[in-house]
């Protein structure tokens, strides 16, 4: 796919230009990140104090939303040439780990939606040389949620790792829990510690799965929308490589030409 198309389809399927994520929705989680919310954090711990219109600048500079504080309310607006800029960044990373066969560890809080666009990674690096791990599978997640405390189980889905209640489906079927929980990505890399490696040289993902790796010295990249501050802060403070700025939550179907477009950039495609 050439850019060129790629930038019709990012604006025609609203994964950039104007995106369903609210204005409203964006600053709160500017205000709560600006305050030390662990929900908003989701696992990184700044190095910088952040306040929100510093926020506010850093998303405007990263994803292209308005740098005006008096804007409060609408559609946020997601700046289709940062990410496609991202997107180039995050495929340099992916065939730089493919050269050297690294191990690498493939995780989202969006199984719904982002699910078929981490395992076509995941076939991709595998049949280039690289191990995608799986450590961890099937140990319980404790993550303290809106409704309370409630247990997961850690699965994994054609070698992309996610959460799911205990007893909502089979192991191994695609569905999964909606989390930004950092816990999931913390206990799968210390499991793979503790069973002596190989641990990830690249970690790919969202959410926690993004920041949890990236606080703990892991190469991670991932995707992120504009109300989820935490990964560009990570990316501006160093502690994440890559972060593509883009709608996270659209059909799942829409992300197919993204997944054509990074596995050509990165020499992956079979």
């Amino acid at each position: 796919m050439s850019t060129g198309a790629l930038r019709a389809h990012l604006l025609a399927a609203r994964l950039a230009g104007p995106v369903a994520t609210s204005r409203e929705e964006s600053l709160r989680s500017y205000r709560l990140f600006a305050a030390g919310d662990p929900r908003v954090l989701i696992g990184l711990d700044p190095e910088w104090t952040w306040a929100q219109r510093d926020l506010i600048e850093l998303m405007a500079d990263k994803c292209g939303v308005s740098a005006d504080p008096r804007h409060v309310s609408g559609h946020d607006v997601i700046d289709p040439e940062r990410t496609l800029t991202a997107l180039d960044a995050f495929a340099d990373r992916l065939a730089a780990a493919a050269q050297r066969s690294a191990p690498v560890l493939l995780g989202t809080g969006h199984p719904h939606r982002l699910l078929g666009f981490y395992a076509a990674l995941a076939e991709a690096l595998s049949a280039a040389g690289c191990t995608v791990l799986t450590p961890a599978h099937g140990h319980c997640v404790d993550i303290t949620t809106r409704f309370g405390l409630r247990t997961y189980n850690l699965d994994y889905v054609q070698g992309v790792a996610l959460v799911r209640e205990p007893g909502t489906s089979r192991p191994g079927c695609a569905t999964g829990a909606h989390t930004h929980s950092p816990l999931p990505v913390r206990i799968a890399l210390a499991a793979a510690a503790e069973a002596g490696g190989p641990l990830p040289e690249l970690v790919v993902g969202d959410h926690g799965w993004v920041c949890g790796a990236g606080q703990l010295g892991f190469e991670a990249i991932g995707l992120a929308d504009t109300d989820d501050p935490a990964l560009f802060v990570g990316e501006a403070e160093g502690s994440v490589s890559v972060v593509v700025p883009l709608d996270d939550a659209v059909r799942s179907d829409y992300y197919r030409p993204l997944t054509r477009y990074v596995l050509n950039r990165a020499c992956l495609s079979q």
